[in-house]
């Protein structure tokens, strides 16, 4: 019997399964339903899933893999938990967005959905016009809207799946074409469910969540939505077009449903940072905030400074800020740092930190800072592991390995599946970093990013941050890429792209150029090889929204 089915079940049909529920379709048409009314639009959908479709679309198995091609929480959340409710398994695909190659992503969409050996696409608004695409493709498929079934005909059973089975085959951004999935059991999403709740003191009566994330991310598609649905807490939710079309928006949801908790990646509490400074005072009221996650990218203490900093006049705590680490191999909580605390940072010595790879804590000289991100999350062990295989202790920085019952068994490759953990259960992350002796995570960068000057080791957001503070530069929007040693240079060095609107005039280029090396040399006392000054939109990014710092170099001719 699934756990989390269950736990899901008891929320929907307890006594208070109408006291909360989702509010969706803000500014325009504000929408609330109860978490019941969603279970109920879930059984009809999935009784209609049950039998084959009226033009003869096929009948989803028991047990089948589903991809999931919409864009509206309104529709997503009571489709999920059908496939769930029919023992499925849901893949949030990736959305084509107006610049994309249709035949591109067609071809890309067939890979993965042969990967998961899915059953099905169902598709719906706004992209029901790929029905013709997926057709020419021969990809099987059933509209949302099609979906119209008997709710008193289903019968809801936990039992319909085990612990070990399937819930969410989260896609990978990765820095190839290549698809993986991260398979995420039912035992991995409600061990990582429970404890998300528990550190973050998470309360159904009192707590009201509001977000922009899109479905198709872990932080968004477990976190904003499957969280909430499962144990039945008031959400209010848009979608990404939504906020970055009107980023202040995010804010005024926050403030007139009087939410308490929200969460996003570094770069939009940046962008609702300067929002926020150009709001009259009155305007808005987030004193009701309690945590305002950072997490799913480095988090930049100068970006939650001006955020929180921006936030106060309308009653925005500075304790509200969680900084968080986490990823889709564990369906998504890691760590999170203590409630009410806010950001701590731990500065340390540069010198030892590059050239011994000790985090020691500075006492004068060159320093970097590290949020803490907190203990780990409630069943999830976190060691750190260096060269030849020893664990290190305190301070010491190796790479983050982590073991517990929310931690994938395995990813869906294009090859066939492929296990994450060792004989012990570990599973290493290829994240750098180390442990206070208080315990916290402290997370340094990608382990393959790192760039070696010198017998130092650089970390790319050091740089990135340098760069990111220079006039012009978009936020959120520059990458630093390791250019390494060969015949045309002799040792290795760095590249760093940054995106600017006076990307078109050479006078701009030079003076967003030469802020960004100056920048760069204080902050790190190295000089960047190359400087490159794009328009926006020009960095490369995965589905979700991340960097790709591997296809950045590709685009600079610096892969090696």
């Amino acid at each position: 019997m699934s756990r989390f089915l269950a736990t899901l079940l008891e929320s929907a049909t307890g006594p208070d399964r109408d006291a909360r529920g989702m509010t969706t379709g803000e500014p325009r048409e504000p929408v609330r339903r109860s978490w019941a009314q969603v279970h109920r639009e879930a059984r009809a959908r999935a009784e209609a899933l049950r039998r084959p479709g009226a033009d003869g679309e096929p009948a989803l198995p028991s047990g089948g893999a589903v991809g999931v091609l919409a864009g509206e929480p309104a529709t997503i959340a009571p489709v999920a938990q059908a496939v769930w409710l029919r023992g499925g398994s849901v893949t949030m695909l990736h959305q084509p967005t107006p610049r994309t190659d249709l035949a591109e992503w067609a071809a890309d969409t067939v890979a993965t959905l042969k990967m998961i050996d899915a059953s099905m696409v169902l598709l719906g608004a706004p992209f029901d016009g790929l029905a013709p695409v997926l057709m020419e493709q021969g990809i099987p498929f059933r509209t949302l809207d099609s979906l119209d079934g008997d709710p008193d005909a289903f019968v809801p059973d936990a039992g319909v799946a085990d612990e070990g089975d399937t819930a969410l085959l989260q896609l990978t951004s990765g820095s190839t074409a290549a698809p993986k999935a991260v398979r995420i059991t039912h035992a991995n999403l409600h061990a990582n469910i429970g404890s998300m709740v528990t550190a973050s003191e998470l309360d159904v009566a009192s707590d009201r969540m509001v977000s922009w994330l899109p479905l198709f991310h872990d932080m968004g598609m477990v976190g904003f939505l499957t969280v909430p649905m499962t144990v039945g807490l008031d959400l209010v939710t848009v979608t990404p077009v939504d906020f970055l079309g009107r980023p202040r928006l995010w804010a005024e949801l926050i403030s007139k449903y009087r939410g308490t908790v929200t969460a996003a990646p570094n770069f939009a509490y940046a962008v609702l940072a300067r929002q926020l400074a150009r709001v009259d005072d009155g305007e808005l009221d987030l004193s009701s905030l309690r945590i305002a996650l950072n997490g799913a990218e480095p988090v930049d203490p100068a970006a939650v400074a001006a955020f929180t900093e921006a936030g106060a006049r309308f009653g925005l705590r500075p304790e509200s800020v969680l900084c968080a680490y986490g990823m889709a191999e564990t369906a998504l909580g890691v760590s999170f740092a203590p409630v009410h605390t806010g950001l701590t940072v731990d500065r340390v010595d540069a010198e030892a930190l590059e050239t011994r790879r000790r985090a020691e804590p500075a006492s004068g000289g060159p320093a970097r800072e590290f949020p803490e991100l907190g203990p780990p999350l409630p069943g999830i062990e976190v060691r750190v592991v260096g060269s030849g295989g020893r664990v290190l202790g305190p301070r010491e920085v190796g790479v983050l390995h982590l073991r517990g019952e929310a931690v994938t068994p395995g990813y869906l490759t294009v090859d066939g599946p492929r296990s994450t953990q060792d004989g012990d259960g570990w599973f290493d992350t290829g994240d750098e970093g180390y442990l206070t002796p208080e315990g916290a995570v402290v997370v340094c960068g990608r382990t393959k990013d790192v760039i070696i000057m010198g017998g130092r080791n650089i970390y790319p957001t050091d740089i990135e941050r340098a760069a990111g503070a220079a006039e012009g530069v978009r936020a959120g929007n520059v990458v630093a890429v390791r250019l390494a040693a060969g015949p045309d240079r002799r040792r290795e060095s760095f590249a760093v792209a940054v995106e600017a609107k006076g990307a078109d005039s050479p006078e701009a280029v030079k003076a967003i150029r030469d802020d960004v090396v100056r920048r760069v040399v204080s902050a790190v006392g190295v000089r960047p090889a190359e400087v490159a000054v794009l328009a926006p939109g020009t960095l490369p990014k995965t589905p979700s929204g991340k960097l790709r710092r591997a296809a950045t170099a590709d685009l600079l001719g610096t892969a090696g």
